[in-house]
């Protein structure tokens, strides 16, 4: 009767001194590379609404795409008593030192979307680029006939997605020999204005390319904007990547041709869950990557009413 009297003491004391060394989120710093993008408003939008669903605060801030002005924001968030950070870099450069000044303050550091070379955060959530821009632009190829001359329109060079999606889109060139990349460039910030005017220029200097990859969908809009401008007689595909709300209305109404729809809802949520995890001292995977879905006017009426 003692002997269970004390294994049960020394239970409820375990139990307590678990729960009191348990820590839980309060507070979680959001800092977006630039809510300008359709892409990180989404996910933006899926922390908040989240987090606040668990009762917790989101601080977020926007970099503007500007990665000075990012290092600052997150050395502010720094002194705001944050329990964990979900980073989204503005670009490559200098993408390491907000995640070495969250570890310096011991608050853990969940990367979306873009992961610091070098300096990974505690994990890293996003779309698995490679295989999803390999089935882009295999269905672009299939769409010209599996021959022809194509321009890539890059995102912003050196970060995870630009070259995630060249590596994708590389793999399926290669399996179509037919096909020539004749121009590529890359963009700045991942924007529709800057799809036009490379396309425009590229088209001016490659007046017989049939398909485009464009690392983006509003680099695609942009991209589709030009191919109509130049009014050149043959036809011209034109593939986006990401799923914006509003190219996928776009691609419905035959603007373009093929993307890839990503999942921003649940990468939102996951980051929330892995900031709540990883605050309580439970393991989380070292990346977390998510499927997109191969979209076309044939599939993407779903993906409108009710976004993944």
């Amino acid at each position: 009767m003692f002997k269970t009297k004390l294994m049960s003491a020394v239970a409820a004391l375990a139990l307590t001194a678990g729960a009191a060394g348990a820590q839980e989120v309060d507070r979680i710093g959001l800092a977006v590379a630039n809510l300008q993008a359709n892409f990180f408003n989404q996910i933006k939008q899926s922390v908040e609404a989240y987090a606040g669903e668990k009762g917790i605060e989101v601080i977020t801030v926007d970099a503007r795409g500007d990665g000075p002005t990012q290092v600052n924001q997150i050395q502010d968030l720094l002194t705001q008593d944050i329990d964990a950070l979900i980073y989204i870099p503005a670009g490559a450069a200098a993408a390491t030192v907000p995640v070495e000044m969250a570890n310096e303050a011991g608050v853990p550091v969940i990367t979306v979307d873009r992961n610091p070379e070098g300096a990974p955060g505690k994990t890293f959530i996003a779309t698995d680029s490679v295989t999803s821009a390999y089935e882009v632009c295999k269905h672009l190829i299939g769409l010209a006939g599996g021959e022809g001359q194509m321009i890539i329109v890059h995102g912003q060079k050196g970060t995870t997605p630009e070259v995630d999606r060249s590596e994708g889109c590389s793999k399926a060139l290669a399996e179509n020999p037919g096909v020539s990349v004749v121009a590529e460039q890359w963009s700045n910030m991942w924007s529709q204005d800057e799809g036009f005017q490379i396309t425009q220029n590229l088209l001016q200097a490659n007046p017989d390319v049939t398909m485009i990859f464009a690392q983006a969908d509003a680099l695609a809009l942009g991209a589709a904007q030009a191919v109509q401008v130049a009014d050149l007689p043959q036809e011209i595909h034109v593939a986006g990547f990401d799923g914006d709300t509003a190219a996928l209305e776009a691609l419905r109404d035959g603007v373009f041709d093929v993307t890839a729809t990503q999942q921003t809802q649940l990468m939102g949520r996951l980051a929330v869950d892995s900031a709540i995890s990883i605050v309580g001292g439970q393991e989380v995977p070292a990346e977390q990557l998510q499927a997109a879905t191969l979209t076309t006017k044939d599939n993407v009426e779903p993906f409108i009413e009710n976004h993944p």
